[in-house]
C-alpha cells in the first residue's frame, strides 16, 4: 500500500489533484513541491495563487493533516514511493519544433531531480501533459543519472481537468486512464495507482492501456473537443450571413444523441492553456510521422479558431460605421472562460489588439483576472495597451461612457447586469456584441441597443 505520494509541480494540475488525493485518502501522506518559494509561501498561508472554485475549501480540509507544500523537492523525493509529474509543457518558442513541438525543458529536470534525490525504487506518474514517448524518454534519463540498482516504472496518468470544474473533475471523472509497461513489476505499479484511485472513483471508470495510448488519448480528447467549438463556430458564420439561427442549430444537431450539445455552444472561439497546445503537438507529431494531411486537418482547427475572434473583432468594427478609433468599448470578460483566473489564449487578448490596431479605447472589467495580467497579456500582442487600455474593478464604471460593450467571457455574473441603467450612461447608438450568447437580445433591443450576437442574423 502506498503512503506518500509527492508531486512535482504546484500549480493548475498539483494542487487540485493533490488536495482530491489527500481528501479521499486519509491514509496517505501528500506533498506538493514546487521551487517557486513566493508560492509555496502563498499555499501554506492559504493565499490562493489562482482561482479555482472549492479549491480554497479542500485545502483548508485536508492542509497540515496529510496535505503539506513545500520547496524541499529532495526530501520530498526521497521519502515517496509514487511521484507525480505535473509541470507546465508549453509549446517550444525557439529551436526544434518551434511553434509545435513542445517545450520539455521542465519534464527533464523534473525526472533529473528525481534521478538524483532517489535512494530506493520509485514509480513516476506523468500526469502533464506530454508527446508520445515521453514515459520512455522519462526513464532513459532517470537510468542514466540515478545511483546503481534502483528500479523505476513509468506511468501515464493524463489529467482531463477543465479549469472552473477540476474539483468536480477530479471527484467524478468521466474515466481515469493508468498507462505503462505490461510487465510483472509494470502491474504491480499499475495496481498501485488503480488501488488509489478506487476510494473514490467507480471501477468500470479506471482503464489500463500501454503508456503510448494513454498519452496520445489526452491529445487527441483536447484536439476533437476543440474541433467540435470550431465547427459550431463555422456553422455560426453561414448563419449570420443566412435566415439560420445558430443556437436552433445548436439543437437540431446536438438533439441527436450520437452528437450531443457539449461543446456546441457558438462563441468567439476556445482559449486556455490546452486546446492550441495540445493541437499543435498533435500536428507536429504527425508531420514527423510523415503524415501531412493529417496534421494540416488538425491545423485547420486552430485556423478556423483564430478566424472566429477577427470575425467579431470585424463586426464591431464594420458595425460601428467602420472605424472605432477614439470609440470607447467595454470588454466584459478577460479569463478565457468563466470560473478561473486563468487568461492564457483568452480569445479577449486577441480581440483586443485588433480593436486597438484601429486605435479603439478599451475598458476592461473581469471579476477574476488580474490588472497586470490583462495589461501583460495585451502588450504582447500591441504597443498601445498602456495608452489605450484601462482596467476596471465596476462594470458599470466600465462601461459609462463607452460606445459599445463587447462580452468576451461568459461569467453569470454578466446576465444579471442591469443594462437598462447601463444604456442610460453610454453613447448613442449604444451597441452591444454578444461574443458568448448569453445575453436576452429581444430584451437588449427593447431597451434599445443594437445587438449583435454569433450566429444570428440580427
Amino acid at each position: 500500500m502506498v503512503t506518500d505520494i509527492a508531486c512535482i509541480g504546484a500549480g493548475y494540475v498539483g494542487v487540485p489533484t493533490c488536495s482530491v488525493i489527500a481528501k479521499h485518502c486519509p491514509d496517505i501522506t501528500v506533498t506538493a513541491l514546487d521551487i517557486d518559494e513566493e508560492r509555496i509561501k502563498n499555499w501554506n498561508a492559504g493565499i490562493m495563487p489562482f482561482y479555482e472554485p472549492g479549491l480554497k475549501e479542500l485545502i483548508t480540509e485536508c492542509k497540515g493533516k496529510n496535505l503539506f507544500f513545500s520547496t524541499d523537492i529532495r526530501a520530498g523525493i526521497q521519502k515517496a514511493e509514487l511521484i507525480l509529474i505535473c509541470v507546465n509543457t508549453p509549446t517550444r518558442e525557439y529551436g526544434l519544433g518551434k511553434g509545435g513541438g513542445s517545450d520539455m525543458r521542465y519534464i527533464e529536470s523534473a525526472a533529473r531531480s528525481i534521478a538524483s534525490a532517489a535512494e530506493s525504487n520509485k514509480i513516476i506518474i506523468e500526469k502533464s501533459t506530454v508527446p508520445l514517448g515521453t514515459a520512455d524518454h522519462i526513464l532513459h534519463i532517470l537510468k542514466a543519472n540515478s545511483k546503481p540498482n534502483i528500479e523505476f516504472i513509468i506511468l501515464s496518468n493524463p489529467e482531463f481537468l477543465s479549469e472552473g470544474t477540476a474539483i468536480h473533475n477530479l471527484e467524478k471523472p468521466d474515466r481515469v486512464l493508468i498507462g505503462g509497461p505490461q510487465t510483472p513489476g509494470g502491474l504491480e505499479a499499475i495496481g498501485k495507482l488503480y488501488n488509489i484511485y478506487k476510494h473514490w472513483v467507480p471501477e468500470d471508470r479506471i482503464i489500463g492501456m500501454n503508456a503510448f495510448s494513454s498519452e496520445l488519448s489526452k491529445l487527441a480528447t483536447n484536439a476533437f473537443l476543440a474541433q467540435r467549438v470550431s465547427s459550431i463556430n463555422s456553422i455560426s458564420a453561414i448563419c449570420e450571413n443566412s435566415g439560420a439561427d445558430v443556437i436552433e442549430v445548436l439543437l437540431g444537431i446536438g438533439t441527436d444523441s450520437r452528437i450531443g450539445t457539449k461543446y456546441l455552444m457558438p462563441s468567439i472561439g476556445f482559449g486556455g492553456s490546452c486546446f492550441k497546445k495540445d493541437i499543435l503537438n498533435l500536428a507536429y507529431i504527425c508531420y514527423s510521422l510523415n503524415l501531412t494531411e493529417v496534421a494540416e486537418y488538425w491545423l485547420q482547427v486552430l485556423k478556423m479558431n483564430e478566424y472566429q475572434c477577427k470575425r467579431f473583432a470585424s463586426s464591431i468594427i464594420e458595425r460601428m460605421f467602420s472605424s472605432v478609433a477614439g470609440k470607447s468599448i467595454g470588454i466584459l470578460g478577460f479569463t478565457f472562460k468563466k470560473g478561473t483566473s486563468d487568461t492564457r489564449e483568452s480569445a479577449s487578448i486577441y480581440i483586443s489588439s485588433y480593436l486597438l490596431a484601429d486605435h479603439a479605447l478599451l475598458h476592461i472589467y473581469d471579476p477574476r483576472a488580474e490588472e497586470e495580467r490583462i495589461l501583460s497579456d495585451i502588450r504582447k500582442e500591441s504597443e498601445l495597451a498602456d495608452e489605450l487600455v484601462s482596467v476596471y474593478t465596476d462594470p458599470y464604471l466600465a462601461l459609462k461612457n463607452c460606445h459599445a460593450i463587447a462580452l468576451c467571457t461568459e461569467w453569470d455574473e454578466f446576465k444579471s447586469l442591469d443594462y437598462k441603467r447601463i444604456f442610460e450612461t453610454m453613447r448613442k447608438p449604444a451597441f452591444v456584441f454578444d461574443g458568448r450568447n448569453i445575453l436576452d437580445h429581444k430584451n437588449l433591443e427593447e431597451i434599445g441597443y443594437q445587438v449583435y450576437a454569433i450566429g444570428k442574423n440580427l
